[in-house]
């Protein structure tokens, strides 16, 4: 029951408050349109246009009546009215089409421009920003919350201004054709159809309640149904039976509270919204009787009063939908306002790095996690083009001191040292273009084999991406496919072997050729055939590079320069190979022996 209550409370996302300062804030997103601030501009007076054809119909249908019944005196003659309208009619579709695809300019560009934006910013963030953020959270930001602003700019913003100018331009038509008839609609109107508004707000309020509730019968079955192993292994069958037929129950109390509120409000529309028109269509029979009103004016009155309240009722729908994309829009904005990794970096240093590293008194605990210390008073170097290893059981920091190597995460305390400077003080992009890692598991993009050698070097020549390829042992698998290098890899790396990722793997970091290498049990996964391929790749891949070695296996870090082993975030013992096994009861030689090194 506990993960139910868990999921209900991501749903209940926060309601927007508008304020001014959200307002003030929100209207900087409207910079995205700027560049088309014309095609706006123009949309709007077009839809301006648009509307107060559309009410001028509706006084031509009035002036029609009266003409046939023949109390106007006017000089236009029923066709003549008619021309007028097929003229208006055509008038008023070529302006629609031109309105749409105004708007339809400034909303894809500017919503392409603020989804580039945010993309780009996104991907300039730091690791612990994607810690702390959900993936899901993530894309609903640039995929939802950006919708809802596309929406905005595409049709609601023009749909909530036409309602503003039908709601005006309609009072003021009904002021001048019928004054009298004006005062009695303004006098009993509003107060019908604002309690319209509130009621179908009370309504749509019930209708989340009850999405709600189906969504939760549905996270319980999709629980039952991915976990069936374990609910038949542990016999809960009946408990889960219950807990969904509890969550169903709990959809019809909603569900018939919501069917209520719907009688009532269909109810509250037939008499008092209904009898409110018949009303005023009575007052204006009444005038008509005295000659104080004609049947086409009171014809042309009904219409536009019909469109007053539909334009009051769109109002009401359309500042909700505003509202929503103010939330969308603080959403949006504070990942594009945040500072990213290469912010300030101009300065920095660029320059060739030979590879010498220093670790001084490094302190670290991770962002997410400040009360678990994970290195302290951390020492070790590497002079350049020599290889290490980093050995220990999981959690003791072998990762932890490569990611800050790449400045993944900011120091606790001490210093990182690159050729005897600072590694803050580099241009960021200028100093991990140095650095090349191959991990544990190979993930590759869903391209072509050659697109992800060359994600190594997006310039190489096609010499240098083959070169790659046979020093990395991935040419003969390549060059056995029909498509080599083209063939496309899949989702993943999904249609190529453990081995053959991993190899694609060496051969992106050999077209990068870095000054220093990572490599993060690069063959923990392998079996003995594709170890040995691999293990022959990177022997040749680490020759001249400072190469730091995390394995499990010990045929990877045998031959390696100095082997440090680390418990609980220090050094406890370093060496060769050989130097570590000669200690008695040392460390390293417990784990081979214990083949948790084999």
């Amino acid at each position: 029951m506990a993960r139910r209550g868990r999921t209900k409370d991501l749903k209940d996302a926060p309601k927007v408050k508008l304020s001014k300062e959200l307002l003030s804030e929100s209207t900087k997103i409207f910079s995205y349109i700027k560049p088309y601030k014309w095609h706006f501009i123009f949309g709007l007076v077009l839809l301006s246009i648009s509307s107060v054809i559309f009410l001028a119909v509706l006084r031509l249908a009035g002036m029609m009546v009266d003409i046939a019944t023949g109390d106007a005196e006017s000089m236009w003659s029923l066709n003549k009215i008619g021309v007028i309208l097929i003229i208006t009619f055509l008038l008023q579709g070529i302006i629609s089409f031109f309105r749409i695809y105004l708007f339809a300019i400034v909303s894809e560009n500017g919503i392409a421009a603020i989804r580039t934006d945010l993309y780009s910013k996104m991907i300039t963030l730091p690791v612990v920003f994607f810690e702390k953020t959900r993936v899901g959270e993530l894309i609903s930001r640039i995929t939802s919350d950006v919708e809802r602003m596309y929406s905005v700019f595409s049709i609601v913003l023009a749909e909530f201004l036409r309602q503003i100018i039908m709601l005006i331009g309609g009072i003021i038509f009904l002021a001048y054709i019928t004054p009298k008839l004006s005062l009695i609609m303004l006098g009993t109107f509003p107060f019908v159809v604002i309690g319209a508004i509130f009621f179908g707000k009370f309504i749509r309020k019930l209708s989340k309640e009850r999405q709600k509730a189906l969504a939760d019968t549905n996270v319980i079955m999709n629980e039952t149904v991915t976990n069936i192993r374990s609910v038949k292994s542990f016999t809960n069958e009946e408990f889960e039976s219950h807990r969904y037929k509890g969550a169903i129950k709990n959809v019809v109390e909603i569900s018939l509270t919501y069917a209520k509120s719907r009688g009532i409000f269909a109810a509250f529309i037939v008499t008092v919204f209904s009898g409110a028109i018949v009303f005023v269509i009575w007052s204006g029979a009444k005038m008509i009787q005295t000659n104080e009103l004609s049947p086409g004016d009171l014809l042309s009155f009904v219409s536009i009063t019909g469109v007053i309240g539909a334009a009051i009722a769109g109002i009401g729908n359309f500042y909700t939908e505003l509202i929503g994309a103010l939330g969308a829009t603080e959403r949006v904005r504070e990942i594009i306002g945040s500072v990213g990794e290469l912010a300030d970096e101009d300065n920095g240093i660029r320059q060739a790095i030979y590879g010498k590293i220093e670790f001084n008194n490094v302190n670290f605990s991770y962002p997410t996690r400040k009360d678990i210390p994970i290195l302290t008073g951390l020492n070790f170097s590497i002079e350049p083009e020599k290889s290490i290893a980093l050995v220990g059981v999981s959690g003791s920091g072998k990762s932890t001191i490569m990611a800050l190597l790449l400045r993944l995460y900011e120091l606790d305390g001490g210093e990182i040292l690159v050729d005897e400077k600072p590694i803050e003080e580099f241009d960021l992009q200028a100093y991990r273009r140095n650095f090349s890692i191959v991990p544990q598991d190979a993930i590759l993009f869903g391209g072509t084999i050659r697109e992800n050698i060359m994600y190594g070097n997006l310039d190489a020549a096609e010499a240098d991406v083959i070169s790659a390829a046979k020093q990395s042992n991935s040419w003969e698998f390549i060059d056995s496919f029909p498509e080599k290098l083209e063939t496309i890899v899949g989702e993943r790396g999904i249609k190529l072997s453990g081995g053959q990722r991993q190899r694609i793997s060496i051969a992106r970091a050999i077209l990068r050729d870095p000054a220093i290498l990572l490599l993060d049990e690069a063959t923990s996964a392998l079996d003995s055939k594709s170890e040995r391929d691999v293990q022959e790749a990177l022997n040749t891949l680490m020759e001249g590079r400072t190469s730091i070695i995390i394995a499990h296996r010990l045929s990877t870090i045998r031959n390696v320069d100095i082997i440090y082993v680390l418990q609980d975030g220090v050094i406890v013992e370093k060496g060769t190979h050989d130097e570590l096994m000669s200690i008695p009861k040392g460390k390293y030689k417990n784990q081979v022996e214990l083949s948790i090194l084999d």
